[in-house]
């Protein structure tokens, strides 16, 4: 490997040569792309080096790549704005696919700088030689491999670009570690962002005509619906006609508390799910899609909405939902209307622990404008109805089912957050999935306070055991067991940095979580449960 510049040598034009590597990260930066979340190996020592000498990207490094994948889809939920990932050629991009998974899902704009073997070393077959670009294509939308250096400024322009088309996509970019040493870069300048598209105005007719005449009228919103403009619209239009409003079950940012819609969720149980929404005569989507099972059990339908249902388009998840409500309103003469009164913010809860009392607790407590990153699982399919009087915040869920989100994604929202309190409510066995990310939020000094409600087991793993009608026996029980040997959190957290404690009633937790408020970096609360 070439030995790696620490400057670049000024041609007789006045100009800096720039390798491909420094091509990179000067396009990143003309296109906006300010964050480098980065586990990077060797294929990627002359982009850690152009990173060095080259001013204005944060670079933060995780312990594992599905830590920076995370925290990728953590700061783009938050900003709306893609950072790169740096990640070490297949297999460490095969390390964050989960991540990727679960972006994709959320439909965050990330793009991914994967290395790899130099062109002409691929024939040789070397150890971590992998068919990378094959990995890529399972959680991307757009894949590129560059071929030369000078193709590299161009290459990442376009992956700016496809990761900001609405509503965002994954984009990854493959680079050979010669086309990062060679001389011959170009920094290429920003390309446009396609404009947002416009929901077709016969679709909002229709959907007009259905508010008007129909009975049993379900308005289900998802991605940019679930934000503060957009729920305005949404409200008028429920409020005009009668229909009814719920969210999808799995959001990548819901807006929420005072001043917002007290949203109810399609329920993840399939039975739950089927009979919440079993008087639905008309389904109209906004950025949604039709609801679906997680997964099929034996005996039970895999939609959860009636058959006979008869299912409108409102927008598509590209599409601009706000402006789109905004035009249904107009066509329904809709009035502006107040939000609804959500009550009082509630009291902490005392004594034991439970999920509604932790969810109040948690909604008494939390600071103006806290963000939620949630990968509570079980225990917290109840926490919406009791954090709908908090203060406003944002809330972010697993959206993909790939569990080991909760960790990076607060850690990427704490990074995008502007200093906003992020409060992680997790699941023990999830967290195990990532907990390098702890490390990170100790070394970058963020505002992060974790949860982790520690029931010593994959609890629901034992709900899908029993769904699927298997007999639950020793060997069964304890692969679905987090005991023997107990998961030492507080020591686990201490070691990597983070401040902990342990709390067994809600009075401990709320008195540890309020203190974790007052002070600038991070907090891990074990909550057993």
């Amino acid at each position: 490997m070439p030995p790696i510049r620490l400057q670049a040598a000024p041609t007789l034009s006045g100009r800096y040569a720039v390798n491909g590597a420094e091509s990179l990260v000067h396009t990143l930066l003309g296109c906006g792309v300010e964050v480098c979340f980065a586990n990077p190996g060797t294929s990627e020592m002359h982009f850690v080096a152009a990173l060095d000498r080259i001013p204005g990207m944060r670079c933060v490094l995780g312990l594992q790549e599905n830590v920076v994948t995370g925290m990728a889809d953590g700061y783009w939920r938050m900003t709306d704005k893609p950072a790169a990932t740096l990640l070490h050629c297949g297999p460490g991009l095969a390390n964050g696919l989960a991540n990727l998974h679960n972006a994709r899902r959320a439909r965050s704009g990330i793009v991914n700088c994967v290395g790899d073997q130099a062109t002409y070393h691929r024939i040789f077959d070397a150890p971590l030689t992998a068919d990378t670009e094959g990995l890529a294509r399972t959680v991307s939308q757009w894949v590129r491999t560059s071929t030369k250096a000078k193709d590299v400024g161009a290459d990442a322009a376009a992956a700016v670009q496809a990761a900001m088309t609405s509503p965002g996509q994954v984009a990854t970019m493959v680079l050979p570690s010669d086309t990062c040493w060679d001389e011959g870069g170009v920094i290429a300048a920003p390309l446009p962002v396609p404009a947002v598209p416009q929901a077709d105005p016969h679709a909002i007719r229709n959907v007009a005509r259905i508010l008007r005449e129909k009975k049993n009228v379900l308005i289900l919103l998802g991605g940019k619906a679930l934000r503060e403009g957009a729920q305005a619209f949404a409200w008028r239009a429920s409020q005009a006609t009668g229909a009814k409003l719920m969210a999808e079950g799995s959001n990548g940012r819901t807006q929420r508390g005072q001043g917002r819609l007290p949203l109810e969720r399609v329920p993840y149980p399939a039975d739950v799910a089927i009979n919440a929404l079993k008087w639905v005569e008309h389904l109209v989507l906004v950025n949604a899609k039709a609801p679906v099972g997680f997964f099929a059990y034996p005996g039970k339908p895999s939609k959860h909405y009636p058959e006979t249902a008869q299912v409108h388009v409102l927008t598509r998840y590209e599409h601009d939902a706000e402006a789109a409500l905004r035009a249904l309103c107009e066509e329904l003469n809709a009035p502006a209307v107040p939000m609804p009164d959500v009550g009082p913010r509630p009291e902490r809860a005392r004594g034991a622990p439970s999920p509604e009392g932790l969810a109040q607790t948690v909604a008494a407590l939390m600071p103006e404008e806290a963000i939620i990153a949630d990968e509570s699982v079980s225990y917290g399919r109840g926490f919406f109805p009791q954090t709908v009087a908090a203060p406003k915040h944002d809330w972010l869920q697993i959206t993909g089912g790939a569990i080991g989100c909760g960790l990076p994604l607060a850690t990427g929202a704490g990074i995008g957050g502007g200093g906003r309190r992020v409060i992680n409510l997790q699941a023990d066995g999830s967290a195990m999935y990532t907990v390098q990310a702890l490390w990170t939020q100790a070394r970058e000094k963020l505002p992060v306070t974790t949860v982790i409600l520690s029931n010593r087991k994959y609890q629901i793993l034992l709900g899908e055991y029993q769904n699927v009608g298997a007999n639950p026996g020793r060997t069964a029980m304890d692969m679905l067991d987090l005991g023997n040997p107990d998961i030492g959190w507080v020591k686990m957290a201490e070691g990597m940095g983070v401040e902990a404690a342990q709390a067994s009633t809600l009075d401990q937790v709320g008195d540890l979580m309020a203190q974790s408020f007052s002070r600038p970096g991070p907090f891990l609360i074990e909550l057993l449960v």
